[in-house]
């Protein structure tokens, strides 16, 4: 009899190797709790990072636009209207080599065809960017939001 006990317990007492189911369940619960908190905060992340590109592409074109007022225009930000608009076409400003033909919007890879940069009073208003192939606005941005570098979408 003692040493059927002597049996049992000695197999108590060693070191067994291997997890629990308990311990495996804990660990797989702790992932998927981190898992659903960081996949929304990445996605808002690259959402953010997309718009931020934009944004600049919309500032390249606005920087370019000044330049082309600048030399081609001679500084005239007003223009002739009665209204004090001026619209600048982004084909033009491509044809006359201030932007590359092969501009695209960085979020969905359509490429930027046409739009207008707007100036009213000799102050940017707007830039609206066209392309695709149905030549759609593809967005418009606001003076804050191009001159800010922020991009809210309408």
């Amino acid at each position: 009899m003692e040493a059927v006990l002597k049996k049992r317990f000695g197999k108590l007492g060693r070191e067994e190797k291997g997890f629990t189911l308990i311990e495996l369940l804990a660990v797989i619960v702790i992932i998927g709790i981190i898992a659903v908190i960081a996949i929304p905060l990445i996605g808002n992340i690259l959402s953010k990072s997309k718009e931020s590109a934009d944004v600049a592409t919309a500032r390249q074109i606005y920087d370019a636009a000044r330049l082309y007022v600048t030399s081609e225009l001679n500084g005239d930000f007003v223009g002739t209207s009665t209204d004090k608009k001026l619209d600048v076409s982004v084909k033009k400003l491509m044809d006359e080599k201030y932007l590359s033909k092969d501009l695209f919007m960085p979020s969905s890879k359509v490429a930027i065809t046409d739009g207008t940069v707007s100036f009213s009073d000799g102050d940017l208003s707007t830039v609206t960017l066209k392309g695709g192939s149905s030549e759609a606005a593809l967005a418009t941005y606001t003076a804050k939001e191009v001159l800010s570098s922020t991009k809210s979408k309408q």
